[in-house]
């Protein structure tokens, strides 16, 4: 069986999503493949939540367009609350949501923006003729299908595509190629949220410094990052420093983003195997603890944890330009922006206990170059997420949701412009694409 369309997204993350969304309202015959039997990618797969962060650390907002459309529609169904304050202050806003109202929310939209949809599709094979890809084919209960496409755009999270196609891919850090940790999230009900944050403002110094105590009592619990005491008296088996966990969406549930699996590879199945295990391990020592040793999970039990293990980094391109640490601290300006970001750089130590944290510099914003979302070699492949081209480092920003769906939504738009100009994504007219994003509602 064969199918032909104008492009085709592959993976069905907040980046594909929002990448077929933008082709799908400029006409084009859209297809989206996703491997898994529902979308969202980590937020609804892997439970990542809340999205973190729409907003500079004084409150600017600089993402918007689909991204902020979902979130008003979101909230137009009573599945969030939109952007609140972050109450451990590690950024300005978070932002909850339901991730089953989303799943469906998703769906909707690629419907009314015309755009076909596969799940349970799995790309395992790809043709390339003279720097270009023909075709893919799928793997899935039906068998096999190839799929022709004019343009393509990687939105896979792994850049399988790119990989696929011979682009040239990097993974982790330097040198040793260790990726941050893997992390099984799980959420518990029955928590009690007055207590804890009665418990926060009796024991500031048992907290991230950050807290924005004197504000704490006016605002809706959040986010919490501390316990220092406890957790270290506990004394588990796993390689982190702190307590972390998010508050919804129901007045009584909680998010952990705890769990700690290292030295893994997010691309190599035996890896992922043993995560798979290791993380739901961790997950019941975690959620002991909490239980034991954290006021106000006295009567908390689990509810669910994620449907795989949470993935923060593994393959990403080698793009036309590389997204550096030096530029988002400094919060670097490009002439080729096609998104801005105002979340800090945030690495989960691939070895050892810790984090290291940097903060953008001058107005807390810094800009993604296009550039970063053209491969090498390839001549029709576009990428979109966690898998763009930056370093080990800038990945630790730009993997975060907000910044994968406008990335995503700039991919989509630039396929397009490609088809209509007739010429490859790295030909485009560049202020012609900035153009079309800000018509669309995003802050460039």
């Amino acid at each position: 069986m064969e199918k032909s369309y104008d492009i085709v997204v592959v993976g069905g993350g907040p980046a594909g999503i929002n990448a077929a969304i933008a082709a799908g309202r400029k006409k084009k015959k859209v297809l989206l493949i996703e491997r898994h039997g529902f979308l969202g990618g980590m937020s609804t797969i892997a439970s990542v939540y809340p999205w973190m962060t729409f907003h500079t650390e004084n409150g600017t907002q600089v993402i918007k367009g689909i991204a902020e459309e979902i979130v008003q529609k979101l909230k137009d169904r009573g599945a969030s609350p939109g952007h609140l304050r972050d109450t451990c202050g590690f950024v300005y806003s978070v932002t909850p949501y339901d991730p089953e109202v989303y799943k469906v929310l998703a769906v909707e939209l690629l419907q009314d923006a015309g755009v076909d949809l596969l799940v349970h599709s799995f790309v395992d094979h790809l043709t390339v003729e003279n720097d270009r890809i023909t075709a893919i084919e799928i793997t899935s209960k039906s068998g096999r299908m190839k799929i022709q496409a004019e343009q393509f755009i990687d939105a896979s999270g792994d850049a399988d595509l790119a990989y696929l196609s011979g682009a040239p891919t990097l993974k982790g850090r330097d040198g040793d190629q260790k990726t941050q940790p893997l992390t099984m999230k799980f959420r518990m009900r029955g928590v009690d949220l007055d207590k804890i944050k009665e418990h926060i403002l009796n024991h500031q110094d048992n907290f991230f410094k950050k807290t924005p105590f004197d504000e704490l009592p006016d605002l809706p619990l959040t986010a919490v990052q501390g316990f220092y005491k406890e957790w270290k008296e506990a004394n588990l088996p796993i390689n982190r420093d702190q307590v972390l966990f998010f508050t919804g969406p129901a007045k009584d549930e909680v998010l952990v983003n705890m769990t700690r699996v290292q030295d893994l590879d997010g691309t190599r199945i035996e890896d992922l195997t043993k995560a798979e295990f290791e993380g739901r391990k961790q997950v019941l020592m975690i959620a002991d603890f909490l239980v034991k040793w954290i006021p106000g999970f006295e009567e908390a039990s689990i509810s669910s944890t994620g449907a795989q293990i949470g993935i923060r980094e593994s393959r990403r391109i080698e793009g036309e330009y590389t997204l550096t640490k030096e530029d988002v601290t400094a919060g670097k300006a490009f002439e080729d922006v096609i998104s801005k970001s105002g979340y800090p750089i945030d690495i989960h130590a691939p070895s050892g206990n810790g984090m290291e944290i940097a903060w953008v510099e001058g107005d807390g914003s810094f800009d993604i170059p296009y550039r970063t979302l053209v491969p090498q070699k390839i001549n029709n492949l576009l990428v979109a997420g966690r898998c763009i081209s930056t370093t080990h480092e800038a990945l630790a920003t730009t993997r975060l949701t907000p910044s994968a769906m406008a990335v995503g939504q700039a991919a989509g738009t630039a396929a397009s412009l490609a088809l209509e100009t007739k010429c490859s994504p790295r030909e485009i007219d560049v202020k012609r694409l900035q153009e079309m994003l800000v018509e669309d509602g995003m802050v460039l």
